[in-house]
């Protein structure tokens, strides 16, 4: 099994880029490099002709607009995966689909030409499921290529975690940020709902779609959600967080190792100091499961309405089935699941003040990545943060079975990013990650 690169930092690479001490070309060589010794077994990118020529061409003019250290934005010079469910100008969308890419043609995603207007580069698409949902493309974990990276942002966290890109762009609408993060051993952030735009973002569920992103570290990710989330205030310093396990039928779908780990972690933050406790939540999750899945199914229905009578016999079996169980939801069982998000996000917030809980610390998967690409994995534990809207950081923290990563995953409060960040440099410090 190949070593995998260690993520770069994008802190450290702009920190390298601004002084001078390296050029963006350079780096855009060595990222050549390692393409050429790791892509071809993790397949985590789309294929592009001349991507390096571009990727130089880009830098080259990039250097030339700013000239003087001072100007440089906040991203100057840092690569970027995007996953190819993003609208980018200039490279075909095909949402992991067999379906004719003219579908999908539209003005760039909003989050991309914010990126590119903070001067990063893009490496190129990344691998995605079918639209976003369970069918499989061919990337491999890093870590163990015979292994599942997770999905749906498959190729976006692979990327990351081989050190082919030190940022990359991916979306949530389950557990696909969260999930591929944890099991591809980097960062991975999903923002309070809406907080960053989906506009040029071919939609899976538009109320359950969330933006996110990868990156080897939590600075790294704080940097790009800065420019990338709406109203992006710094958090002030701010003492310990206080930490909340949600006890209850969530984590009877983690495996034992993984129970362990968390244990093992809370274990861990309580003997650095942070207040640990255990809270009885979400007894009715169950529920909670079947209303978010119903809200995929009846949207997506609805989104691949026109497309799935034209283009039927292209999609792949599990998406074919989505939308047939979608079209079987009624608007009353819609309108009551819809209904659900809210009422989760304020008993989840009212059970926090109550108890005094600023983060809840849950494991990010029910444990490593599967063995297999057949399937993605489960994306159970993302669900009630992504049903709610809580914005939430999954950081690497340990190992488990062969030694593949096992993450952490944080859930803050409504619209409490910048601190969810602030909080999240502290665990990943005391955790000893990445």
């Amino acid at each position: 099994m190949p070593a995998s690169h260690k993520p770069d930092s994008v802190i450290e690479l702009r920190r390298r880029f601004v002084s001078g001490e390296i050029d963006p070309a350079d780096y855009v060589a060595v990222l050549e490099k390692r393409c050429a010794a790791v892509e071809p077994e993790i397949q985590s990118l789309m294929a592009e002709p001349g991507r390096f020529d571009r990727l130089r061409a880009e830098a080259a003019r990039l250097a030339e607009r700013f000239p003087q250290p001072a100007q440089r934005p906040p991203l100057y010079g840092v690569p970027v995966g995007v996953k190819d469910i993003f609208r980018v100008d200039g490279l075909p969308t095909t949402a992991g689909s067999r379906l004719p890419v003219e579908l999908f043609e539209g003005a760039e995603s909003e989050a991309v030409a914010a990126l590119t207007a903070a001067g990063a580069l893009i490496l190129g698409k990344t691998v995605s499921t079918e639209f976003a949902y369970f069918a499989p493309g061919p990337t491999r974990n890093p870590h163990d290529r015979a292994r599942t990276p997770g999905g749906s942002s498959s190729g976006s966290a692979a990327a990351v975690g081989a050190g082919l890109a030190p940022l990359a762009l991916g979306t949530q609408t389950i557990g696909s940020v969260s999930r591929p993060a944890a099991y591809c051993g980097v960062v991975g952030y999903k923002p309070t709902y809406d907080r960053i735009s989906r506009a040029g973002v071919i939609p899976l569920s538009p109320s359950l779609d969330h933006v996110g992103l990868f990156s080897a570290d939590v600075a790294s990710a704080e940097l790009a959600a800065s420019v990338l989330a709406k109203e992006w205030r710094p958090a002030a310093e701010a003492a310990k967080p206080r930490l909340g396990i949600p006890k209850g039928p969530i984590l009877k779908r983690s495996s034992q190792e993984s129970l362990h780990h968390l244990k093992s972690a809370a274990d861990r933050l309580s003997a650095a100091g942070f207040s640990v406790q255990v809270v009885p939540a979400m007894a009715d999750f169950d529920d909670i499961e079947r209303r978010h899945r119903a809200i995929v199914a009846a949207e997506a229905a609805a989104v691949h309405s026109n497309w799935n009578a034209d283009y039927g016999a292209l999609y792949h079996p599990k998406t074919a089935a989505l939308l047939g169980a979608g079209q079987d939801v009624s608007a009353t069982a819609l309108a009551e699941a819809l209904a659900g998000r809210r009422r989760l996000r304020e008993e989840l917030s009212a059970l926090m003040s109550e108890r005094g809980v600023d983060l809840w610390i849950s494991p990010a998967a029910p444990g490593v990545a599967p063995l297999g690409i057949d399937s993605t994995g489960d994306p159970v534990m993302s669900v009630p943060w992504s049903h709610s809207g809580l914005p939430t950081l999954t950081i690497p923290a340990g190992s488990g079975e062969a030694g593949m990563p096992l993450g952490l995953q944080l859930a803050g409060g409504w619209m409490h990013d910048e601190r969810l960040f602030a909080w999240g440099r502290m665990l990943e410090e005391a955790l000893g990650s990445p």
